[in-house]
């Protein structure tokens, strides 16, 4: 396989490490010594300076003001925005915003696109359900209302949609102006509905990630929205969710390696006996395992995104290697903070240092992605329902 980048997802990997180069990882309070979220707040200003790099609008179409790139672009500056553990909804703006340009309304898409391109709207997703562990699109029912009117801002007589239920763990959800909610109507179809943040019948309650960054329960009670702003189209979550699963691959990926050049860095100046530590073999064979992770992280993170890009067919479903992905991904971002943390010694929990931070991140990661003994069940029963050979 060939995953040589195109010059114009290599241009969008430079525009966004010019971005996050002026970006610190501690420039909010430590997860470790904070009892609530670090912070109310997305970080605005770099918000703003993705806006102007025109890094928000790069799987937009033209017409929308975008560079009408893949899913492997963003995912390259996924990758980026991890190493610097970049405090904005990146992937859930963008990846909601290809759905919406994707499967609804062509109207809506015009009106919502462009603002998002230019950083004036945020978007998030509900993906986790009620607990995390059932399908999210169970969680929320949405029901028909031809009776009904629209919100009152809405002038329009056409049918409605009432939607009741919970999501729960929305990242950013505080900081957005729409909620892409998954949802099941009366004949058990998945479907996908964008609300308002600040809708009639919307109500937050805080949650704090083990990053330390704020999240949210969303309820959703008797919530009434317009036709248009109801996604049916067959798959339509299905493909969001598979696009936001690889994103966080990608991120996995990103802080990975820095969490692995950070440990490179240490053990080549922490000197035992009169040798740097990194000379040591079994120093050497750990960091060298942690190595071959990454690699596995990356190649099958680039096969699943370069197989949601093109909608090549295979042996399996794209489901399938989006689970191969999240099996190194989950597994991986794991082994890689843990091995980092012992050859630190105990400066890898110093609060000064910023390695804790990148640990607290991994766990998000690695809890988001779910277990990976669970991907590989999955990827056993695409397997026996589609034989190789």
């Amino acid at each position: 396989m060939d995953f040589t980048f195109t010059e114009e997802q290599q241009a969008a990997v430079e525009a966004a490490r010019a971005v996050f180069s002026g970006v610190e990882p501690d420039e909010v309070p430590s997860p470790a010594l904070t009892p609530g979220a670090v912070a109310e707040d997305i970080d605005r200003p770099l918000w703003a300076q993705l806006a102007a790099g025109d890094l928000l609008g790069l799987t937009l179409a033209p017409e929308h003001g975008g560079a009408g790139l893949d899913p492997v672009a963003l995912c390259l500056v996924l990758r980026e925005s991890a190493k610097v553990l970049a405090r904005v909804p990146l992937l859930e703006t963008c990846a909601v915003a290809m759905s919406i340009q994707r499967d609804s309304d062509p109207g809506l898409a015009a009106e919502l696109l462009p603002r998002v391109g230019r950083g004036e709207l945020v978007l998030t997703v509900g993906a986790n359900g009620r607990t995390g562990h059932d399908p999210a699109e169970l969680a929320v029912t949405a029901l028909r209302d031809s009776n009904g009117k629209n919100d009152r801002s809405s002038s329009s007589d056409s049918p409605v949609w009432v939607l009741d239920g919970v999501q729960s763990g929305v990242p950013w959800a505080s900081s957005a102006d729409w909620i892409a909610v998954p949802a099941h109507t009366a004949d058990d179809r998945a479907v996908l509905a964008l609300v308002r943040r600040t809708a009639e019948g919307v109500t937050l309650a805080e949650q704090v990630s083990t990053s330390g960054e704020l999240l949210a329960e969303v309820r959703l009670d008797g919530v009434r929205i317009e036709d248009r702003a109801l996604i049916g189209t067959p798959g339509a979550w299905e493909w969001l969710r598979a696009l936001l699963t690889t994103g966080t691959c990608a991120l996995a990926l990103g802080l990975g390696e820095t969490v692995l050049s950070m440990t490179s860095e240490y053990t080549g100046k922490r000197e035992q006996f009169g040798f740097p530590v990194a000379t040591f073999q079994s120093v050497a064979v750990q960091a060298a395992d942690r190595y071959i992770d990454l690699r596995a992280m990356e190649v099958t993170l680039w096969q699943a995104a370069w197989r949601i890009s093109t909608g090549t067919a295979g042996a399996l479903p794209v489901a399938g290697d989006i689970a191969v992905a999240k099996i190194w991904a989950s597994d991986g971002v794991r082994r890689i903070v843990q091995t980092a943390q012992h050859l630190h010694g105990g400066f890898g929990a110093d609060t000064d240092y910023p390695l804790h931070r990148f640990h607290a991140w991994a766990k998000q990661i690695e809890l988001s992605l779910g277990p990976a003994a669970a991907h590989e069940e999955a990827l056993g029963d695409l397997l026996a329902a589609h034989p190789l050979g």
